[in-house]
């Protein structure tokens, strides 16, 4: 969950609107902040189409497990992986590069692959990212689903990563929330701190995303919130324009903050990410 790195826009109240164009387990030892959740990975078994669900900078698979069971209930294979760093300690994250989120997201779509016929990838904020980067290395995937892509951040502190992380290793969370839903963040696991060494390797990460955009060519569904106080307010645009797919599909809500996997249109998103995969795969 990107917090930490943001600004605070106006929020706007409304219904969402639409813009068209024609597991492997990764995890260590878990050190758990919230003590009420599981940050491990989870594998949901069903039919031969699978999903996987990629989750955020120092989050969990919680982000992922609503839209998880969602689609689970409703016959898919779904897996959720925890990404390296992740689920344990802020040090661990400290020595985590880039390339090892990578690793994990590779061989869990491999994974799944060996139980699916057809698997579609999809991810939040910084799972964004490695949907995108699989996406542009996978040019046969059926379809991507990009939820609050962190492909342009909000705050230029995260610029300053390189040079601060040799200061000070993790820097304090903000604690006002842009969570529409007051339960939604007891169904988070995520880090009290931003890891800055690990910041630095997400910016690392941004920069290979933003030069592939243009290789991402596979059927592509976006979905990002006027309310979310993480990223940009233009990255859902710009990755949505920048993406090489013929076929994509931009979708705008208001009433949710950056997490709007778990918040109070979760289950709108759940049921535009299942019509996105009955109708590619």
């Amino acid at each position: 969950m990107l917090r930490g790195f943001e600004s605070r826009p106006l929020r706007h109240e409304g219904v969402a609107s639409v813009q068209s164009r024609p597991t492997f387990y990764c995890q260590g030892v878990t050190m758990p902040q919230q003590s009420h959740l599981d940050p491990s990975s989870f594998f949901l078994e069903g039919g031969p189409v699978g999903v996987l669900l990629i989750h955020g900078f120092t989050g969990a698979p919680t982000e992922m497990r609503l839209i998880g069971d969602y689609l689970h209930q409703r016959g898919l294979t779904v897996s959720g992986p925890l990404l390296p760093g992740h689920g344990t300690t802020i040090e661990d994250m400290n020595r985590t590069p880039w390339t090892a989120w990578v690793g994990c997201a590779e061989r869990s779509l491999t994974h799944l692959r060996d139980h699916c016929e057809t698997v579609f990838v999809g991810g939040l904020s910084m799972g964004a990212l490695l949907t995108l980067y699989l996406a542009a290395h996978r040019p046969d995937l059926p379809g991507a689903i990009i939820y609050s892509p962190a492909t342009w951040v909000a705050n230029r502190l995260l610029f300053l990563s390189p040079l601060f992380k040799h200061l000070i290793p993790s820097r304090p969370k903000p604690g006002e929330s842009d969570l529409t839903d007051p339960e939604a963040e007891l169904r988070l696991w995520h880090y009290d701190e931003n890891p800055l060494f690990a910041a630095h390797e997400l910016l690392k990460l941004i920069r290979q995303v933003r030069r592939l955009l243009p290789q991402v060519i596979c059927p592509l569904l976006v979905i990002h919130s006027t309310s979310d106080t993480a990223i940009h307010p233009t990255s859902a645009q710009r990755t949505y324009e920048g993406a090489g797919s013929s076929d994509k599909e931009l979708i705008t809500l208001h009433n949710s903050g950056h997490c709007l996997t778990v918040d109070s249109e979760w289950e709108f998103v759940a049921q535009k990410t299942h019509e996105f995969i009955q109708a590619h795969r």
